[in-house]
């Protein structure tokens, strides 16, 4: 699938840094343009591969390239006031060959979290190709007003774009982690993900096709219905050759002469499916009533049986209650077998009723804080009144 990646804010520049570093190093070929749109100019300079005329800086008049501090409504503003200024970066983008685009943002900080819903309303505007989202959520310990700006963009989000994928950093983060570790794992962790999701079906020179092809029709049919989505993932590490060793954990045969062991074969990505589905997801749900969903496999095509995947494709509609589960395999010389499930329109999902939850009650929070502010500067200031006189 190709993709437009648009990042907006400094979370989402990072994680765009990442896809094309990704790509740079698995020659997936997913990224066929990357944008980073940011009212802060030095989240802008610190990116890596994001080629420096594709670093659009906004809000400048504003905010003199210092960004928004966390304050999302302004974010919005500042987005709609430049978005002929995003505009003419995307006007580069040869978007007749790129099946969708991918706005990226964090949405617990400022100008992400208020631009890139503002951005996703333009693009479906103009466009006819579909507009997605990746969302990511903050951690419960980043505070009140992270998690109301999550709350509040997520609401926003959700609504102006085809679909929107979402990652808990919540679900992801480590005890005892650096701050800056934490994010560079958190985003590897996205990275592989979504890329092997939107990597399947791209067949480049002398690459192998696959039994099954996954191609970009199959994903944008999963994501069609709009809604929330999220994704499994679990993969087990393999050998290139068939001299036993890790070969041999993952089918269960001693890497004899005679190959791989299909029953063994089958057993493993079966249990690989059902490891995905019911492990971490990029944002924690109930999988059962999931309207639609997508099953990738990866890794070299000895290990991909055809008979394990759909076995997995079969219990995985089981489990979802979903009359629309597709499946496919992703040939690919890594050293790993990967399982990939993108579950679509998910609405069992506790963490927002949370986040919802508390970001009302932090609403309620700062009105009351700021009426108790506004009563004690005037207490403070009446006692003095009847004696001093305003200078104006």
């Amino acid at each position: 699938m190709k993709l437009a990646m648009i990042g907006f804010g400094q979370a989402g520049g990072k994680i765009v840094d990442r896809f094309l570093e990704y790509d740079d190093r698995t020659n997936s070929g997913i990224v066929r343009a990357a944008l980073a749109v940011n009212s802060a100019k030095a989240d802008l300079i610190g990116l890596d591969y994001i080629p420096q005329e594709n670093r659009v800086l906004i809000g400048q008049a504003r905010v003199k390239g210092h960004g928004v501090g966390a304050d999302n409504e302004l974010g919005a503003e500042i987005a709609e006031e430049d978005i002929d200024e995003v505009q003419n970066a995307i006007d580069a983008i040869p978007t007749h060959e790129v099946d969708a685009f991918l706005v990226v943002s964090g949405m617990g900080g400022g100008t992400g979290s208020g631009g890139a819903p503002v951005l996703a309303k333009h693009l479906k505007r103009i466009y006819t190709i579909p507009v997605y989202g990746l969302g990511v959520l903050p951690g419960t310990d980043e505070g009140g007003i992270y998690t109301l700006n999550a709350a509040r963009s997520f609401q926003t989000f959700v609504r102006e774009v085809d679909n929107l994928l979402v990652f808990d950093n919540d679900s992801w983060r480590q005890t005892g982690e650096s701050v800056e570790g934490g994010y560079d794992q958190i985003n590897e962790e996205i990275v592989r993900r979504f890329g092997i999701l939107f990597g399947a079906g791209e067949v480049g020179q002398g690459q192998e096709v696959a039994e099954s092809v996954v191609d970009s029709s199959e994903i944008i049919n999963t994501l069609s219905g709009g809604g929330v989505s999220t994704v499994g993932f679990a993969s087990e590490d393999v050998e290139l050759n068939t001299g036993g060793g890790l070969l041999s954990r993952f089918t269960g045969s001693d890497g004899g002469d005679d190959g791989l062991d299909a029953a063994n074969t089958t057993n493993r990505i079966t249990s690989l499916v059902r490891k995905a589905a019911l492990g971490r997801l990029t944002l924690p749900c109930e999988i059962e009533g999931t309207e639609r969903a997508l099953l990738v496999l990866a890794g070299p095509s000895e290990y991909l049986n055809r008979k394990g995947i759909e076995r997995g494709r079969k219990w995985l509609e089981e489990e979802t209650g979903s009359m629309e589960v597709r499946g496919g395999d992703y040939p690919r010389e890594e050293p790993e077998v990967a399982a990939a499930i993108l579950l679509s329109g998910v609405t069992n999902v506790p963490r927002i009723k949370r986040l919802q939850q508390v970001a009302i009650e932090a609403q309620d929070n700062i009105d009351d804080i700021q009426r108790e502010s506004e009563e004690n500067l005037e207490s403070l200031v009446e006692d003095d009144e009847d004696e001093l006189e305003p200078l104006f």
